[in-house]
This record gives structure tokens, sequence and C-alpha cells, in this order.
């Protein structure tokens, strides 16, 4: 399970909605270089409010990612798409389900296939 995991929180400028809504989309290409990311979500939040949750299995995959491409291409756009600094939480997840894991397991579900 992966318990590392970032959620970082912005707020767009007012009129640059749209414009922060088309970074993210194009960042999940960055992301797939990661190979320290395990799983990856740009969410919108509200009107102007957006998020992005990644997860990593150790503090090394979180670590490279906050130095990363994303990282740097957001905070180079930083003056011009947000009303304030992205608010960076580090966060422990205690639990996870995802497709194609035995969440009571941990195993892929292909382990229990007769």
């Amino acid at each position: 399970m992966d318990r590392y995991a970032l959620m970082v929180k912005l707020h767009a400028k007012p009129g640059k909605e749209q414009e922060l809504e088309a970074f993210l989309q194009s960042a999940v290409d960055l992301v797939r270089e990661e190979s320290g990311t395990t799983a990856w979500f740009a969410l919108r939040m509200g009107p102007h409010e957006f998020a992005i949750f990644d997860a990593f299995p150790d503090e090394s995959g979180r670590s490279a990612h906050l130095k990363g491409k994303v990282a740097e291409s957001l905070f180079a756009k930083d003056l011009d798409l947000l009303a304030e600094e992205p608010e960076i939480h580090k966060i422990e997840v205690l639990a996870e389900k995802l497709p194609g894991m035995d969440s009571s397991r941990g195993l892929p579900d292909e382990v229990f296939a007769p």
C-alpha cells in the first residue's frame, strides 16, 4: 500500500479557471514519466478551487515528485493562474481500495482466480 501522499489545494484567479483546468489535464503526461508516483488525480472542487492528490510507495517518491516537472511547471505558472500560493499537505494514507485489488488482502484479484 502507498502510505505517502500529497494533497495540493489550488485557487484559480478569477477568469483563469479554464487555463488552470487545461494545465492540470496536460500535467498527467508529465506524471506518467515519474516512476515513483503510483496514483495521481487532478480534481475540481468548486468554481475556483482545484486540487491534486497523488500517492507514493515511499518518501523518496514523494520528494522526487515535489521536485519534478509538474511542480516546476505549476510554480512557473503560479503568478499567472493562481490567486494564492498552492497549499501543499503531506498526508498519510490509512487505507485504500484500487481497481484490480482484493482490498481485504492487498493482493491482485488474479491471485485468487481459479
